[in-house]
Parts: structure tokens; sequence; C-alpha cells
């Protein structure tokens, strides 16, 4: 005997409707000995913003201002990271860089070609990252001389995939520092002079 379901009522979908996009709560304030992940942002709770490499550069920075964000992650054409496409990228030396040797003008640029790609990238492991405090990433982004970093975490198969990000500039806003620029330089002195008041 098969049993019979009584179908729901169905509405109208209103003009105006949005969708629900995940959210991650961080501690608003952290400490230096605290866990890394309280400072990581999780991809599994919040999603990351991408471009596609053949996206033109005016487009993904006016996609950085529109998301509030400050870097994109860059997508192949099968949905793997291809780089990363950050706003010192686009507003730094980069372009003119790229115009001096190949002419044209800004609008010719093409996210591939100021991105950082796949192959400049590394990244931590996302176990090693579990047990690390908050002063160990930013040690690991001041000896890089970055302003992200990336996590991930690896399959049996060897396989990787981007699992968390760092931000030096969300980490300086959550020790209590009054981050005006965008300069890592800068953000890791703001830092110190936090670490320096106690």
């Amino acid at each position: 005997m098969t049993r019979e379901y009584n179908s729901l009522q169905t509405f109208p979908l209103k003009t105006g409707s949005t969708f629900v996009r995940p959210v991650q709560s961080l501690p608003e304030h952290v400490k230096l000995s605290d866990l890394a992940t309280d400072v990581m942002t999780d991809l599994s709770k919040v999603s990351m913003v991408s471009v596609r490499a053949k996206t033109s550069m005016e487009k993904a920075n006016a996609k950085m201002i529109r998301y509030g964000v400050r870097m994109l992650l860059v997508l192949d054409d099968n949905d793997q990271v291809a780089g990363l496409l950050t706003a010192t990228d686009v507003l730094g030396e980069k372009p003119m860089r790229f115009l001096q040797s190949m002419g044209g003008t800004h609008a010719d640029i093409m996210v591939r070609d100021i991105m950082s790609t796949q192959r400049e990238l590394e990244a931590l492991k996302i176990e090693n990252v579990c047990k690390a405090k908050v002063g160990e990433i930013v040690a690991t982004l001041k000896k890089s001389n970055r302003q992200h970093a990336l996590v991930v975490a690896e399959g049996a198969d060897g396989k990787q995939s981007l699992c968390g990000l760092f931000s030096i500039t969300q980490i300086a806003r959550q020790l209590g520092a009054q981050v005006q620029s965008f300069e890592s330089a800068r953000t890791f002195a703001e830092i110190e002079a936090v670490i320096a008041r106690g």
C-alpha cells in the first residue's frame, strides 16, 4: 500500500526577494595568544568572492568595491584556483608596468595580466592552523610580507581544497588596531603598537 502525500501551498515570490548568505561570526576582540581560527575566514561558512582570469581589471575592481573585499579568488574555466587578485594588484604598480610593456589602456588590462598566479601562491594546512595562535599567523604574514594567507585542506588523494583565509587587515581590527592604510608595512606597525600598549 502506497501512502498519499498532500502538496504544500505555494505563494508568489515577491519582487525584491533576496537569498540567505552564509554568515560567520568572529570574535570582535582577540589577543595574540588566542586560537588562529578566531581570525580565520572559514569558507565553509562564508562564500569567497571570485572572478575569472579573463575578466577586465576594471570589472574585478568594481566587484571588490561592491562586495567590500580587498581580494578576489581567480578561477579558471574548470573552477580551479588560477590565482589571487588583490586591491594592491589593481591600485599598485602592476597595471602601469603591464601597460609599459604591452601598451594599450587600463580598459585592456585583464585579471590574468596582474594577478598572483597559482604557482606563486603558498598556503597553510588547516591541521597546523587549528593548533596555531593568532600571533603565529601575524608572524607568518609578516615574514612573507603578504596581506593574505590561504588555508587548505588536503584529501587522501593529495588534492587541496581552499577552506580558509587570513587577512592582516581583519586581524589588526580584531586585535584593536586602528587600520587606516592598506599597506602591509603600516598594518604590521599598527599591530605592533597595539602589542606595545599591552
